[in-house]
């Protein structure tokens, strides 16, 4: 859990149990693990269009939902063209 404090403030990409990609400021968490982040979106992939952005703002994502979290490179993220990626949305882990 300490583990999440070096990211506080910082940009990150949680990738939930059901499959979705939320990207945002990690603005605290908890014990178990929830998260909350702010000015967050959603990245939805799709294998026939570019990459959707749904705007979430705030949200809070439950600790047992999350599968990965980890800082973003704003950067190098920033150089990506993703209208132009064509990906298979990741599958839902929680029903295998």
């Amino acid at each position: 859990m300490t583990d999440l404090q070096k990211y506080v403030d910082l940009t990150v990409e949680v990738i939930t149990s059901d499959g979705r990609i939320i990207v945002g400021t990690l603005k605290g968490f908890d014990q178990t693990t929830n998260v909350i982040l702010a000015g967050c979106h959603e990245r939805i992939f799709s294998e026939t269009e570019g990459v959707e952005r749904v705007p979430l703002g705030l949200y809070i994502i439950r600790g047992d939902n999350i599968c990965l979290i980890g800082e973003l490179d704003q950067e190098r993220d920033a150089s990506i063209d993703l209208t132009e990626i064509r990906a298979a949305p990741i599958t839902d882990i929680s029903r295998r």
